[in-house]
């Protein structure tokens, strides 16, 4: 067990020796108390932590309270080291039915425009913060949606690294029947996962894509019959990419997401530094020995 950061003069053996064992244990139930949010339940099993939308009688739609939630939380998730992978997921009968329309009465109070324009785009850029942190996240998100995925929550589910879905899920970005343009990420991270042309005919109509098309455009992985179903392999997916190196994983991940945004050059320059400087040696013995004798390797987090 990894002792909290705030304790650093604490260590195991000089507990036991002092005879302090039940200062150790209560050292140990701050290390794994999970944060508590309004909006959103998270749960840990093992390495994987499990982030639900959790306004199921509101279709999970985005309240105030919920961008910085989802923020702190991913936040945390990527700080707390025994994470290895998070579902990101959807209590009731929706995943997420996007922007709760209750924020517009928020987004401008009544001052000079100059300043009212400057507070909204302050405003776009703190809830486009709340997104990006899941991409941010060094752990492996996946995204489990069922049913109801419109406006936030596509905005939402292009952040994570995969994403998975029922037979009934549809999507849709609906900012376009409110008279807006999409401007939380979907326009932007998008056209990095489906052909161009399939984000415009959906940014421009708001459309319903069903999952069937969804899985063949390439925006979803799998389809699955029922929740229960894509819940299971979702997490059994989750649980295997906690079973290979923390930092193996991290950095696949951080590759990745620079080579979206980076040339060819530029990231075989940046998967050569990193790899020069955060290669563990420690890792690697474990992952090879792991091989040759045919058994799952052993990784500290």
């Amino acid at each position: 067990m990894v002792l909290p950061n705030h304790y650093p003069h604490w260590n195991l053996p000089n507990l036991l020796v002092a005879g302090k064992l039940r200062a150790f244990e209560q050292v140990e139930s701050i290390a794994m108390q999970l944060p508590i949010f309004q909006t959103l339940d998270l749960s840990l099993e093992g390495h994987v932590a499990t982030v639900s939308l959790n306004r199921p009688d509101k279709a999970n739609s985005m309240s105030a309270p919920m961008w910085p939630e989802l923020r702190h939380c991913f936040e945390w998730l990527d700080e707390e080291r025994s994470v290895r992978a998070v579902i990101l997921a959807g209590n009731g009968k929706h995943f997420c039915a996007g922007l709760d329309l209750a924020m517009f009465g928020n987004l401008q109070e009544e001052v000079e425009p100059g300043r009212a324009s400057e507070q909204l785009r302050r405003t776009v850029l703190r809830l486009q913060g709340s997104l990006t942190a899941i991409e941010r996240c060094r752990k492996p998100v996946l995204a489990a949606i069922h049913h109801t995925c419109i406006g936030g929550g596509v905005d939402m589910i292009c952040c994570a690294d995969m994403r998975y879905a029922t037979a009934d899920a549809f999507f849709s970005i609906r900012e376009i029947d409110l008279g807006m343009t999409a401007d939380v990420g979907t326009l932007q991270r998008l056209p990095k996962l489906i052909p161009d042309g399939i984000v415009r005919e959906l940014a421009y109509t708001g459309r319903k894509m069903t999952a069937e098309e969804a899985r063949e455009v390439g925006l979803v992985n799998r389809v699955y019959s029922d929740k229960n179903e894509m819940v299971s392999e979702v997490s059994a997916l989750a649980q295997q990419i906690a079973e290979k190196s923390p930092l193996a994983v991290r950095g696949s991940k951080e590759m990745l997401v620079y080579a979206r945004d980076h040339s060819v050059a530029e990231g075989l320059n940046y998967i050569a530094t990193w790899n020069a400087g955060m290669l563990s040696e420690a890792d690697l013995k474990a992952g090879l020995e792991a091989q040759l004798e045919k058994r799952l390797a052993n990784y500290d987090d």
